[in-house]
């Protein structure tokens, strides 16, 4: 029982800061499995021409690459506490790098190494899970969003006909209440596509201009 307790931890840990050849593969699974919200994420994100974004935990750098696909964002950042996932986005973004269209950063998100009011959207994708300080993560996010600068933070609440009580309490107790204590106005939950039977949903919030 101890052995396979260490390898779930293991996995885990993989999960939270993927590394190595281990980390890199886990990495590219989880493109494939989360290319449905995703997708939708982006499509709410609705990038304007000439706006800058920011990804919180961009892994290996997929929603980054089809965000410049786009032709409308003048820069995207990609940021995330893996190195091996730094390294790996840099790899699947390495024209954009070298055209200064894309930078990806190694960093953790409760400490953002961006001047203030730097992005027009900042977006996140199954990663608050893993966040250790939720309402200096979220301070730092108001910080460097440009006024009138948008959030969407995307995450699962349930599975088939199972709705993950825990989740759905952070969201409503302390997600949304600490977003508005912040300063985002117009924060709501939207529900998105099912993902291999899970539910997909993100909450959105603005800053005022």
């Amino acid at each position: 029982m101890e052995l396979i307790d260490r390898l779930k931890e293991f996995i885990d840990s993989q999960y939270r800061t993927p590394k190595g050849l281990i980390g890199t593969y886990i990495g590219e699974k989880m493109v494939r499995q989360h290319k449905p919200e995703t997708l939708w994420t982006i499509e709410l994100l609705n990038i304007q021409q000439n706006e800058s974004v920011l990804e919180l935990g961009c892994g290996s750098g997929y929603a980054i690459k089809l965000i410049l696909e786009q032709n409308m964002a003048t820069k995207a950042v990609g940021l995330d506490l893996s190195p091996t996932m730094i390294r790996s986005a840099m790899i699947r973004n390495k024209k954009a790098v070298n055209e200064e269209k894309a930078d990806l950063v190694q960093a953790n998100v409760k400490s953002l190494p961006f001047e203030d009011e730097q992005f027009n959207k900042v977006f996140s994708i199954h990663t608050i899970y893993f966040w250790d300080d939720l309402s200096l993560t979220l301070s730092e996010i108001f910080r460097v969003l440009k006024p009138g600068g948008s959030f969407i933070l995307t995450l699962c609440d349930g599975k088939n006909d199972v709705i993950w009580d825990g989740i759905r309490k952070m969201i409503d107790e302390q997600l949304i209440p600490l977003m508005k204590n912040k300063g985002f106005y117009d924060v709501e939950v939207v529900k998105g596509p099912n993902s291999r039977q899970f539910h997909t949903v993100a909450v959105l919030g603005k800053k005022k201009l």
